[in-house]
């Protein structure tokens, strides 16, 4: 299909129009994200102005926190990054696909 001018105008006007629009509609809604945003951390800041609903502001004020990590015999007495809580937090990998491989030989089927 050859175009003439005028058909190319017309669609760089559709085009522009659409890419305005298109601008425009990705403004408003950065905008909107922002102002939910700012609602929140001032929702999360009056919250932690206000003494009575959090008893402990921060979290190495709590006696609980200090109780787990106190040196002589709390759970976690390595700290945050000791022993105990690397085993706790991470998993570890176990090789399962030969026993996947036998069941799958004997006739199971699996969804996967």
């Amino acid at each position: 299909m050859k175009m003439n001018r005028r058909g190319f105008m017309k669609t760089c006007g559709i085009m522009a129009g659409y890419a305005v629009l298109g601008v425009n509609l990705t403004k408003e809604a950065v905008a909107s994200a922002m102002d939910f945003v700012g609602m929140r951390q001032k929702s999360v800041y009056d919250a932690d102005a206000n003494s009575k609903i959090y008893k402990y502001r921060k979290s190495q004020d709590n006696p609980m926190i200090k109780k787990i990590y106190d040196h002589k015999n709390g759970f976690l007495h390595e700290g945050p990054c000791g022993h105990m809580s690397h085993h706790l937090l991470h998993t570890h990998y176990v090789d399962r696909s030969a026993r996947l491989a036998t069941l799958k030989d004997k006739g199971f089927k699996f969804n996967l």
